[in-house]
C-alpha cells in the first residue's frame, strides 16, 4: 500500500482499531488509535523505517486494503485490539515476539477472584489453566494497560493480591481489617467482610463482559440491575449502578493518550535513548535504558533488564542482550539517536544489533576517564554538535539508573 492509496481513505479523527490486510483480505496487522487518521498516516512517513524497523516496512509494502472500526474511548480500543489480536493472530502483530513479552489480565478462580496484570513469560508458571477464570489479552501497550486498569478500577472496584479476603484474616486469628484499596475506594470491601461472595461475582460478570468488548450489554445489564434495585427501594445500589452507568458513557481516559499514539503538531520530539550496563566482577549484572526528548527526561519511559544471557565481565554482550530485547518491543517508540556507554567495542556490539534487525538509527559512545567523566563523545559529529546536551543527559541518566538497580539487585541476593 502506497501514500496515494492511503490519501483516498477518509479515515475519522476519533480512537479506534485499524487493520492492514495482504491478498484475499488476509489480516497482516492490528493496531489501536487514539486518534485513526493520524496514526495511520504516520505509516506512509518518510522515515518509517528509521521509526519502526524494517519489519512494518514490510508489513506496509505488503499490505492491499486498509480497514478500520471506530470506538467510544481509547480505553474500549485497547481492550477490542487485545481480543482481535488474539482471535486472528495477525502475522505481524506475533512476529520476533513468543508471547513473553505481552500482557495479560488474569481473573483468577477464587471465592473472591483477584484481578490481575501479568507478564505473558510468567502467566504458564504463576496461574496455570486451572487458576484462571477468565484472561484476557495479549495487550501489547503494557503501560497503557496499567492506566486502562486504574480507570477500570474506579468504575468496578476490584480485589488484588494485596487484600486478603475476612474470613482467611479470621482464620488466622486476626480482626478483619481493610486494606489500603478499600480505604480509598477501589476494593468493595472483601477484606474487611463489607460484600458477599454473590455481590463480589456480580461485580466480576461486569469485568468479564467489558474485558469482553460487550459494553452494550454491560450498559442493559446495569440498567436492569438499576430498575430492579430502585423497584425494591435499594436506593443505594440503584445510585451505584446509575454513577457505573455514567461512567462508562463518559470515559475520561486521558491517561491512556500518549504522545506515540497520537502524532504531534509541528516537528516530532526529537528522542534520545541511553544505554549503560552495571556490574560487580560480573556479578548481578543488570542494564538500563533511559529516554530524553528535546533536553527533557522522560523517567516513565525508563526500563530496567536483568542480564540473563551473559556469564561473566562482557559489557558488550551485556549491552547486545538489552539492545536485543529492547528492540522486540515495538509498542515502544522508536529513538532518533541511540548512545551507549563505551567506545569502539559497545559501539560494534550495539551496531550489530541494528543491523540484524533491520534498524537504522544513528549511534554514538560516550567515553569516559578513570574518574568516569565524559571526555569524549564518538560518532556522528553534526549529531553530537547539535545534541550534545541530550547526549551527555541521557547517558548521566543511564549511568545512575544502572548503579542504582545494580544496588538494589545486589541487596537482594545478600538477603
Amino acid at each position: 500500500m502506497n501514500l496515494d492509496q492511503f490519501k483516498k481513505k477518509k479515515l475519522p479523527d476519533t480512537p479506534g482499531v485499524y487493520f492492514f490486510l495482504g491478498k484475499r483480505k488476509k489480516i497482516l496487522y492490528i493496531g489501536k488509535a487514539t486518534s485513526l487518521k493520524d496514526r495511520v498516516r504516520s505509516y506512509f512517513a518518510s522515515d518509517l523505517i528509521e521509526g519502526r524497523g524494517q519489519r512494518i516496512v514490510s508489513m506496509v509494502d505488503e499490505a492491499k486494503y486498509l480497514e478500520w472500526r471506530e470506538t467510544d474511548s481509547v480505553l474500549e480500543a485497547l481492550i477490542l485490539e487485545a481480543n482481535l489480536i488474539k482471535t486472528h493472530k495477525p502475522h505481524y502483530n506475533v512476529l520476533e515476539k513468543d508471547g513473553k513479552s505481552f500482557n495479560y489480565v488474569v481473573i483468577t478462580k477464587e471465592d473472591f477472584p483477584r484481578v490481575l496484570l501479568v507478564r505473558g513469560k510468567d502467566l504458564p508458571v504463576l496461574w496455570p489453566t486451572k487458576m484462571r477464570l477468565k484472561v484476557f489479552g495479549p495487550f501489547p501497550h503494557g503501560l497503557q494497560l496499567q492506566e486502562a486498569l486504574k480507570l477500570i478500577r474506579r468504575i468496578f472496584p476490584y480485589r488484588d493480591s494485596s487484600c486478603t479476603p475476612a474470613d482467611v484474616q479470621i482464620a488466622d486469628g486476626k480482626t478483619p481489617k481493610p486494606c489500603f484499596n478499600a480505604q480509598i475506594g477501589l476494593c468493595p470491601g472483601v477484606c474487611s467482610g463489607l460484600i458477599t461472595t454473590t455481590e463480589y461475582r456480580n461485580i466480576i460478570r461486569h469485568l468479564i463482559l467489558f474485558f469482553s468488548g460487550k459494553k452494550k450489554a454491560l450498559l442493559l445489564t446495569l440498567e436492569r440491575e438499576m430498575k430492579r434495585f430502585a423497584k425494591e427501594e435499594r436506593f443505594e445500589e440503584a445510585a451505584e449502578r446509575r454513577r457505573q452507568i455514567f461512567a462508562l458513557t463518559h470515559i475520561n481516559d486521558v491517561a491512556l493518550i500518549k504522545e506515540e499514539y497520537r502524532a504531534p503538531q509541528g516537528s516530532t520530539p526529537f528522542r534520545v535513548e541511553a544505554y549503560d550496563v552495571a556490574h560487580l566482577m560480573g556479578g548481578a549484572m543488570v542494564g538500563v535504558m533511559t529516554v530524553v526528548e528535546n533536553g527533557v527526561k522522560l523517567p516513565a519511559e525508563y526500563r530496567k533488564f536483568n542480564i540473563k544471557t551473559v556469564k561473566g565481565s562482557n559489557d558488550p554482550a551485556a549491552l547486545s542482550e538489552v539492545l536485543s530485547r529492547r528492540l522486540g518491543h515495538d509498542e515502544w517508540q522508536m529513538p532518533k539517536l541511540i548512545v551507549v556507554d563505551g567506545s569502539t567495542a559497545q559501539l560494534n556490539a550495539a551496531e550489530k544489533v541494528l543491523e540484524s534487525a533491520g534498524v537504522r538509527i544513528p549511534l554514538v559512545g560516550v567515553v569516559k576517564d578513570e574518574k568516569h567523566r565524559p571526555k569524549q563523545i564518538k560518532g556522528d559529529r553534526m549529531l553530537i554538535t547539535t545534541r550534545e546536551k541530550d547526549i551527555l543527559l541521557a547517558n548521566a541518566e543511564a549511568h545512575r539508573y544502572a548503579i542504582a538497580f545494580h544496588r538494589q539487585k545486589k541487596r537482594k541476593e545478600m538477603f
